[in-house]
């Protein structure tokens, strides 16, 4: 009886496929509409597939891996930039070769030649025109630029709630006021430049409690996307200035310098692996604030160094005071970034095809100084990104306000360089985005330095913005009040005069 009833327990099962030697596709090209559509992607691999490379733009929905086959789609957003954009994804699996998928979307029609900007942005303001109307600036420092500055002691991210205010208030200033900001418009300044970091408030950024502190490895650094609270705030300020009919320069700040923090780093390999971020960075800042008007300026990036953090010119701190080679990539990657900031700006369309844009030098550094003869170079290696029209040159200047009689021939030299090696070599107008007498003290010599840095400027056409002290601090900025008003009266005197 047991012999005859063990056929009957029997059944057939299907056969399981031998693993493929290789990745297949079912394509490995797509061609999408500006309006954007939802891909779908058949893959045979002998392992569990993943996709890589895969840009802001496309989200990715994984599906069930089973029998060595697995189904994606990929969601296209619709293209309303100025050009069409391109991604390589690549599709890996263990122990095979990957394989890689092309896809291509179009932009919008009127955008198939960006060169010529939509009828109403015809007349838009040269950058020369903007540069010589700023007159007198400020700059809203230690504000929206604060951040914690070291990865072994991240103690805003540890100890708050990672509110804009915590960050706002994190270097001792007030939360920024409408009071605040009109306050400089009534004095006579003209232009306000806001300085954001950003990485705090891209994708997520992971901590880890070891040898009692809060430690962040950016290898763990993932997403790419802004905190919408943050870019809420930042626009919020930004409004602030515009609304005063004020000009504003928006920028990228501590993401750069010397602190263990930045992410942007001049070199080439540092340009390669910050690519993608710093792309969707200013693709999300521009989409933001794509219908501002002609007084909102786009800034690329602060004062961006060399791996080995070298100020005055590329390669200063390496052993030997100066290396070719780091120098070479150092400013190779400058006009690397000031490239893909300007074409990543221009193609998000709208008022952007023509909105005057902010490109730095080398650690902005203004090539002051005659003690090496390779001080100049971050003026000398700059290449314009852009045919000149909408695009300014930046750099910083900053001196000792008590040594002025000694110096005074030194700044007379700083924009003779400025005109020589900017405004004559490359034909565009330059903004000296900080300066400043290394003191916010309200002292005769500060009045004596702020005074004529500040109408050297104005007989140059130079737009420049003094960096922070002029109204500091939790009381001064929360009141409105003045820091420094001797001192602010001697940078706006050169203008309230010509008027």
């Amino acid at each position: 009886m047991l012999l005859m009833a063990f056929p009957a327990c029997t059944q057939d099962y299907p056969s399981v496929p031998s693993a493929p030697e290789s990745i297949t596709l079912d394509t490995s090209y797509f061609e999408v509409e500006a309006a954007g559509e939802t891909l779908t992607l058949k893959i045979t691999a002998p392992t569990r597939p993943q996709l890589t490379d895969i840009p802001f733009w496309i989200t990715y929905h994984d599906h069930i891996y089973q029998d060595y086959k697995m189904t994606v789609q990929l969601e296209v957003a619709p293209n309303d930039k100025a050009a069409a954009r391109e991604a390589v994804i690549t599709v890996l699996a263990a122990g095979v070769d990957p394989v890689t998928i092309g896809i291509r979307q179009e932009a919008l029609e009127w955008a198939s030649n960006p060169s010529v900007p939509p009828a109403n942005l015809a007349d838009w303001e040269k950058a020369s025109v903007a540069v010589k109307n700023m007159g007198a600036g400020w700059n809203l420092g230690n504000t929206l630029d604060s951040n914690s500055g070291d990865v072994n002691h991240m103690w805003i991210e540890g100890y708050t709630d990672r509110t804009p205010t915590d960050y706002e208030t994190a270097w001792g200033q007030a939360v920024t006021t409408r009071e605040l900001i009109r306050m400089f418009k009534q004095a006579g300044f003209n232009a306000i430049r806001i300085p954001v970091t950003w990485y705090p408030h891209i994708g997520t950024l992971q901590l880890k409690w070891e040898d009692e502190d809060w430690h962040w490895d950016q290898a763990d650094w993932t997403g790419y996307e802004v905190d919408p609270a943050w870019m809420a705030r930042v626009k919020e300020v930004v409004d602030y200035v515009i609304d005063e009919d004020m000009y504003c320069l928006l920028n990228v700040h501590h993401d750069t310098g010397a602190a263990s923090t930045a992410w942007l780093v001049a070199s080439e390999e540092g340009f390669e692996a910050a690519k993608p971020r710093y792309q969707a960075l200013w693709r999300q800042i521009s989409e933001t604030f794509r219908d501002y008007g002609e007084k909102l300026l786009f800034e690329s990036y602060n004062e961006m160094l060399d791996p080995y953090d070298s100020w005055c010119f590329a390669s200063f701190a390496t052993p030997e005071r100066y290396d070719a080679d780091v120098a070479e990539s150092a400013y190779t990657a400058i006009n690397n970034y000031a490239k893909l900031f300007v074409e990543t700006v221009r193609s998000t369309g709208g008022n952007n095809v023509c909105r005057n844009l902010v490109v730095n030098t080398y650690g902005a550094c203004s090539g002051d100084g005659t003690w090496n003869p390779h001080l100049l170079e971050p003026l000398t290696s700059f290449r314009l990104p852009e045919e000149p029209g909408h695009i300014a040159v930046q750099i910083h200047s900053y001196w000792e306000a008590e040594k002025f009689a000694s110096q005074k021939a030194d700044i007379d030299r700083l924009f003779a360089n400025i005109d020589q090696y900017l405004v004559q070599r490359l034909g565009v107008p330059v903004i000296i985005g900080e300066w400043g007498g290394g003191t916010h003290e309200d002292s005769d010599a500060n009045v004596r330095f702020a005074g004529y840095f500040s109408e050297k400027a104005r007989d140059a056409g130079v737009a420049a913005l003094w960096w922070m002290g002029l109204s500091d601090g939790e009381t001064d900025r929360a009141t409105p009040a003045w820091t420094t008003p001797r001192t602010k009266n001697a940078i706006l005197k050169p203008y309230l005069d010509n008027q």
